[in-house]
């Protein structure tokens, strides 16, 4: 469906004095945010990951250099701060200053000295950081004025933070009982590492627990008082999360800054009376993805300053011009966007858009003139391989790197077995995945057999990064694979899971394209949990061997 102008909200949506927040204040709240060298925008996969390599390069200070296991914990932790949650660095900055003390005498003073200048540098960086926070909170002041309101269901029961505050308990009962178990290893390194994994575990706990506390106070303050409210454009984009741009914007040229929101803090009791029926308003959501293009640009009312991580308020207009204007709290912090990075953010948008759309005509092109085939089918090649040895080359070298010696000890024995029993599942759907198309549906092989996808249960494919992912009713399924995309853009390639996702696409949308007769069983593809098994089998035989 396409759109020609923002889809207009009801006047009776928009509160008494709201204004309009046009490019030029916009322009100005966006000079305000942090420099770049801040890290103020770091994805969740980037800051995973760092925080993973510091815990690893902790571990080996640990067995190499006596570090002591609570600083070397401290530091993956920091890192997570830094990234991801920097209030939390004014109480980590300066315990780990005190670590790094501590521990001085007993460490080459090269080491003490590269952590202490990595604390203070990120710590600098985390006061830059929190300093713009409070220049983009006066500039959004002044745009809002005097416009203020109260939130929609102020008074419903505020949600945020309940799944972070459960999740953050059950870590530190695992953090706990890690720790507690840690003096029953037999080796000293066995212990060390024990007592960094619980270390590391409460400090997650403590992150978790933090997360939920700071998302529901802020949740709370937003509807206690009546709150600045600012008139905008939103669009949600192909993966759901919500773009806002200054009122005057109409084309969507340049995203301000990027939010997750959720409608359940709404009033849910009167839900609870109604009899089961299917929900609805998730497929429609999820409908609206199918197609992996952004959704039409919306007024909306936004309540709530933003900053880099407040927490605020949406009332837009429905895509349904039968259905009330949507009311939506945020599910996380505002993540906000300098203008470099939106138009990066728009551009990569409309190349996508283009690159599916060209794909797709390509096929819908190439099957017009063939004549229709009984079934079809894909599955994994030379890509889907290279990404599992890949993965068995990974697990390798993690098992190398414990095994320091002939006769590991039973903490190295369990984190092998770990590490091969993931793999042993991992590889064979990697290596062996297939997906058959035939006039029922689609078959998508699994570990205990092929899977059926009705064509009119089946919602949408698509490929995100390195993962093809297919979504039908109530489920999903997906696989990943590396990609290059630069050499892809310089080569005129087009990666194989592009093709898959456009091919299906088409005969998803297009009953005429699809094929005509019913697969056998043999072209289904078989179960994989026997290669699984035999794998698993395999990989518990040599380590018994090793001990």
């Amino acid at each position: 469906m396409s759109y020609d102008e923002p889809l207009r909200l009801p006047a009776a949506a928009i509160p008494d004095g709201c204004r309009d927040w046009t490019a030029g204040p916009a322009a100005d709240w966006s000079a305000a945010l942090a420099p770049r060298w801040t890290l103020p925008a770091v994805r969740r996969s980037v800051a995973a990951a760092a925080t993973t390599f510091a815990l690893c390069a902790g571990a080996w200070a640990v067995m190499l250099g006596g570090l002591w296991p609570l600083v070397a914990a401290g530091f993956a932790v920091y890192t997570l701060w830094v990234l991801a949650r920097p209030e939390l660095v004014w109480v980590g900055a300066p315990a780990l200053l005190v670590g790094l003390a501590v521990e001085a005498p007993s460490l080459p003073w090269a080491v003490t000295l590269a952590g202490a200048l990595v604390v203070l540098v990120s710590w600098t960086a985390v006061a830059v950081r929190l300093r713009a926070r409070s220049t983009q909170l006066e500039r959004a002041l002044g745009a809002a004025a005097d416009g203020t309101a109260r939130v929609p269901d102020a008074d419903a029961p505020v949600r945020r933070g309940r799944f972070l505050r459960p999740l953050g308990l059950v870590v530190l009962g695992l953090a706990v009982v890690t720790g507690a178990t840690a003096d029953m290893w037999g080796t000293a390194e066995d212990r060390g590492g024990s007592r960094i994994v619980a270390f590391y575990l409460a400090g997650l706990a403590a992150t978790a627990l933090a997360s939920a506390w700071l998302g529901r106070h802020r949740a709370v303050a937003l509807r206690r008082d009546p709150a600045p409210v600012l008139r905008v454009l939103v669009r949600d984009d192909a993966q759901g999360t919500t773009e806002v741009y200054a009122a005057d914007d109409l084309a969507a040229a340049r995203p301000l800054f990027t939010v997750e929101l959720t409608s359940y803090d709404g009033d849910t009791e009167a839900a609870d009376d109604e009899p089961d029926e299917p929900d609805e308003e998730l497929e429609r959501l999820f409908d609206a993805l199918d197609d992996d293009t952004p959704g039409p640009v919306r007024e909306a009312v936004l309540y709530g300053a933003p900053f880099d991580g407040a927490e605020v308020v949406v009332v837009s207009a429905d895509e349904d011009p039968a259905q009330p204007p949507l009311t939506e709290w945020s599910a996380g912090p505002v993540r906000p966007l300098t203008p470099d990075a939106g138009l990066r953010r728009i551009t990569r948008q409309k190349a996508r858009e283009a690159r599916g759309r060209h794909l797709e005509q390509q096929v819908r092109e190439r099957d017009a003139g063939r004549p229709a085939v009984p079934v079809r089918r894909w599955q994994a090649g030379w890509l889907d391989w290279l990404a599992a040895a890949l993965l068995v080359q990974w697990g390798g070298w993690l098992c190398g790197a414990w095994f320091t010696d002939w006769g590991p000890s039973p903490w190295e024995l369990a984190l092998a077995a770990a590490i091969g029993l993931y793999g042993a599942v991992r590889v064979p759907q990697k290596l062996a995945w297939r997906i058959t198309a035939d006039s029922t549906g689609l078959w998508i092989t699994g570990l205990r057999g092929p899977r059926h996808i009705p064509w009119d249960d089946f919602r949408s494919v698509r490929r995100q990064s390195f993962e093809l992912k297919l979504r039908w009713r109530d489920d999903d399924w997906s696989v990943r694979a590396p990609k290059w995309t630069w050499l892809e853009r310089r080569r005129g390639l087009t990666h194989p899971y592009d093709t898959l996702a456009a091919e299906l696409t088409v005969m998803r949308d297009d009953p005429g394209l699809r094929p005509t007769g019913e697969s056998s069983g043999a072209e289904r593809g078989r179960p994989l949990w026997p290669a699984a098994l035999a794998l698993a089998v395999l990989w518990v035989a040599a380590l018994a061997l090793l001990a």
